[in-house]
């Protein structure tokens, strides 16, 4: 009986402690302003947030339905403000109006998470969502596949202005723009709702009878173009796809299995997740912010899959909910088990069967929570798979992301080895005899042609991977299309061919990115020059279409034209044309094209076989205002090679005259990894610097900080450590942080250049480059810092000698000043003493005081003390002598010489003529 009631006892406490521990677990309350409830795909948001909320019984979830009122949903995210929820989750009905409360709730401390639709500003915990755009790309790539890159599209849009809407229609619009052969001829604005599909459509149709393919932005659109096409007779004829892809006897998954719609995306609607990322966020566990859900086609490839997975799911999940109110009621009983056990403790017998019974419900307890345990586990097995197909994708376009890169890199690196030498035989001024001249002319002209192949791939890599933005300003589109006919006059004069210039107007006003029409005009002209034969004739038009609210610029060309086997393919990248006789790189048409369309303008032409081509540029004459530039751009100076070889002569293109300051005394300090790119730079600079040369940043590193050079000249691509890296290091280091440091590299994209900027660089230069310029360039460099040295010797020049550290050298200074101000009653205080106090050699702090202050060490040191002589001489509570004793000068007399040389005044003196005698 001891042992009974011994057992019961510790079966009670056993039960207390769990009390506690359960009494002490924290609750949450979590408010979700929902934008509708009104349709499918939003209750299978909210159930699969029910379904994740089942596994926290600890949080109180409350959930407000705005009814598509942006009004409505402020009022109600005010409210959750009021009752003190924990966390908020918002899916706005309006990004705009939203923005403001969302941005409060975030201020004052309640975590924010962004559920499917964006608010316009960044203020917010965490996003939880699709990517729309990405869902349009995938679209308009499958569409491509599935009518094998021919046919004719109409879109059905949702609601005009929501952001699913234009995300979708963009990422669409993108996709289709990589196959020709595919149009968009239509657009249906919708509210997202079957009914006014049901309205609008049939008119549509009945007017473009040769639709080939329906891309709907949900799949109730997609249903309702179905029930219009059966009715007009087309539901064999045209294709349907949709977007949602939900399970269930109405959602997408079961219209694909019934061949009511070819295909839908899976748009995932994020309930489960939302409610994940909010508890990770709630007890302060890693999170992301932004949480992308994947997307993937269903078609009747992968339907039957899909429809068993969803239905393996939620036949798990009905366990998981029988299972869990088993649960509950087992949880009901242990409770009121544990009353009668704290009621009846003195009946042995009843607290011995009782213990029994919660020892059984404990072990049932924890048999059911490791089953739970293993379905979750199975179903984010089965999630994972889905998402693995997303991140090949990803890391696709990373791998050849690296490839444009490097491919770059590896061809602007010999580049520079050939223009470099070529441009300074050019433009020396020697006596090169007229043959070597032409041949030396050739080669620079070759050579910059093909440093525009590379400039075209890199645009190519940039259009591919939607990196190239469109900044428009306003300009006369006819000055600029002058500008650029400029450069063709003389190479086409020489082969006597007509060049007409046609345009409607003398000026048009127009919103264009000229860094883009200039490559798309340069391209056809180069193409009509090419192919136009001697005494031919080129015209180029450019005439206001008012009826479609565009321009066009017509190149009509008068040369063989094109064959029909090769107008299909015109365009295509890397296309040379089956009959070519003047071979091309492929690249300027599908160059043309792409930057065309990015500038949302059209490229088409006709052409004849033996009688000429024409290709007419259309552009709209109103840009959306998030293509306009808020700042005004220079236009770009037209390119200065054409395929056939127009290059300025080396007296059209005088270089200036190198500036003089900078003397042989001057030690840089060269760091690149290419063998002949670091001999050709040692041998351009040696005649005007001392050159030293490493091959490695690590080697790089430790030379400046050994031999302090006056200028580095660095490469950013680097084995083991880059050349961004190395500047970062430099700066950091306040031994080196004074040397200008100079970065020569391939990568010439503008958030290249910024990035090298920020990391401290002086200044950026791509190759290949001028060797004059970069001459001219070090040359300056060091004039200004001259400059900066004379500005910090005038600084420590004053009666207080501390210079305030903001910077890595002011800090430096104020160390070495404080340095010598502890130690100038020491008469034997030398060089060494200062440099083994700093940590560095003796030859390191010379250089870097002679490099900031243009000065040595000793002469600093005596600085220092007559600096503060001046101070002490200032009382009359020192004799002259103990002031030369107390600031560390071997004698009175030598104290008296030095400051006079200094200040052109004796100790004495000075004293008589800042002290004022006592009555």
């Amino acid at each position: 009986m001891r042992r009974l009631i011994g057992c019961i006892l510790l079966v009670l406490g056993i039960l207390w402690a769990g009390q506690a521990k359960a009494a002490a677990k924290p609750g949450y309350i979590i408010g979700f302003s929902q934008c509708t409830n009104g349709d499918a795909w939003r209750l299978a948001m909210l159930a699969g947030m029910q379904k994740e909320l089942s596994f926290y019984p600890e949080v109180t979830f409350r959930m407000k339905d705005a009814h598509n009122s942006s009004a409505l949903q402020e009022k109600h995210i005010r409210e959750f403000l009021q009752e003190g929820i924990n966390l908020l989750i918002v899916s706005a009905n309006e990004a705009e109006p939203v923005t403001p409360i969302v941005e409060e709730a975030y201020n004052r401390g309640i975590p924010v998470v962004i559920l499917d639709r964006r608010t316009t500003s960044k203020l917010y915990t965490a996003y939880v969502g699709g990517n729309n755009e990405e869902v349009g790309r995938t679209a308009g790539n499958y569409v491509a596949n599935l009518l094998r890159r021919q046919g004719r599209v109409l879109e059905i849009l949702g609601a005009p202005g929501s952001s699913p809407a234009v995300d979708r229609h963009r990422g669409f619009a993108q996709a289709l723009t990589a196959y020709p052969g595919l149009k968009l001829v239509g657009e249906l604005n919708s509210n997202w709702e079957r009914p006014s599909v049901l309205a609008g459509l049939p008119s549509v149709l009945k007017a473009q009878q040769d639709i080939d393919l329906i891309f709907a932005h949900n799949d109730r659109l997609a249903l309702g173009a179905y029930q219009v096409c059966k009715q007009l007779g087309l539901e064999q004829r045209i294709k349907i796809v949709g977007v949602d892809g939900l399970p269930g006897a109405h959602g997408g998954i079961q219209l694909v299995q019934d061949g009511i719609i070819n295909a839908t995306l899976l748009y995932s609607p994020g309930g489960e997740e939302a409610i994940r990322m909010a508890m990770k966020i709630l007890r302060k566990q890693p999170y992301e912010k932004e949480n992308i859900l994947s997307t993937m086609v269903i078609d009747s490839t992968n339907v039957l899959t899909m429809k068993l997975q969803t239905e393996k799911l939620a036949s798990q999940q009905q366990d998981i909910q029988r299972q869990q109110e088993l649960l509950r009621k087992q949880r009901d009983t242990y409770a009121s088990q544990q009353t009668v056990l704290y009621v009846l403790a003195a009946a042995l017998l009843g607290a011995a069967l009782l213990g029994l019974l919660v020892w059984r419900a404990f072990r049932a307890n924890r048999r059911i929570n490791h089953q739970l345990a293993l379905q979750n586990q199975e179903i984010l097995s089965q999630r994972n798979q889905i998402q693995a197909f997303a991140e090949q994708a990803r890391v696709e376009t990373e791998a050849k992301l690296r490839f444009f890169t490097n491919f770059s890199h590896e061809l602007r690196t010999p580049l520079t080895l050939i223009l470099g030498p070529v441009e300074e035989m050019l433009t020396s001024g020697s006596n090169v005899p007229a043959a070597h001249r032409h041949d030396l002319s050739l080669i620079r002209r070759n050579a910059q042609r093909l440093l525009q192949l590379v400039n075209q791939l890199m645009d190519f890599r940039k259009i591919d991977v939607g990196k190239m933005p469109v900044r428009a300003t306003e300009g006369n589109l006819v000055a600029f299309v002058r500008e650029i006919m400029d450069v063709f006059e003389r190479p086409a004069r020489q082969r006597g061919i007509s060049l007409r210039f046609l345009p409607a107007q003398p000026v048009i006003p127009l919103w264009f990115d000229a860094n883009i029409l200039d490559k798309v005009f340069f391209n056809l002209l180069s193409n009509a020059l090419k192919f136009t034969p001697e005494r031919g004739q080129i015209t180029v038009s450019i005439q206001i279409v008012a009826a479609e609210q565009a321009v066009r610029v017509s190149v009509e060309d008068t040369g063989r034209g094109i064959s029909e086997q090769d107008k299909a393919h015109i365009f295509e990248w890397f296309y040379q044309g089956q009959q070519s006789v003047a071979k091309g790189s492929g690249m300027g048409l599908a160059l043309a094209l792409g930057l065309t369309r990015l500038h949302l303008g059209q490229l088409a032409f006709t052409s004849q076989a033996g009688q000429g081509s024409t290709f007419v540029v259309t552009l709209p004459l109103e840009l959306p205002a998030n293509l306009k530039a808020s700042d005004a751009a220079p236009l770009p100076a037209p390119l200065l090679t054409l395929e056939e070889g127009i290059a300025a002569s080396p007296a059209e293109t005088p270089l200036p005259a190198l500036a003089q300051g900078a003397t042989s005394e001057a030690l840089v300090l060269i760091i690149e990894d290419n063998p002949e790119v670091n001999a050709f730079l040692v041998q351009k600079l040696r005649p005007h610097f001392q050159v030293s040369a490493a091959t490695d940043g690590t080697t790089g590193l430790r030379m400046a900080a050994d031999t302090i050079p006056d200028l580095i000249v660095c490469d950013v691509m680097l084995p083991e450590i880059s050349g961004l890296e190395v500047v970062a290091k430099l700066k950091e280091d306040w031994r080196t942080s004074h040397i200008p440091v100079v970065l020569l590299t391939a990568r010439s994209a503008p958030e290249q250049q910024v990035e090298g900027v920020q990391a401290g660089a002086d200044l950026y230069l791509t190759k290949p480059f001028n060797p004059t310029f970069l001459l001219e360039s070090l040359r300056t460099l060091l004039a200004n810092r001259d400059k900066l040295r004379e500005h910090f010797r005038r600084e420590l020049s004053v009666d207080t000698a501390t210079v305030a550290p903001q910077r890595v050298d002011q800090k430096f200074l104020a160390d070495l000043t404080a340095i010598v101000e502890a130690n100038l009653t020491r008469s034997d205080l030398s060089v060494e003493d200062v440099a083994r106090s700093l940590g560095i050699s003796r030859v390191q702090l010379y250089r870097k005081v002679k490099a900031v202050l243009g000065t040595g060490v000793t002469d600093f040191i005596q600085s220092q003390r007559l600096t503060k002589a001046r101070q002490l001489l200032l009382t009359e509570e020192l004799t002259i002598a103990e002031v030369a004793y107390q600031l560390g000068f071997s004698t009175p007399s030598y104290f008296s010489t030095s400051f006079k040389a200094r200040y052109q005044v004796s100790p004495s003196e000075f004293r008589a003529l800042h002290t004022t005698p006592s009555a």
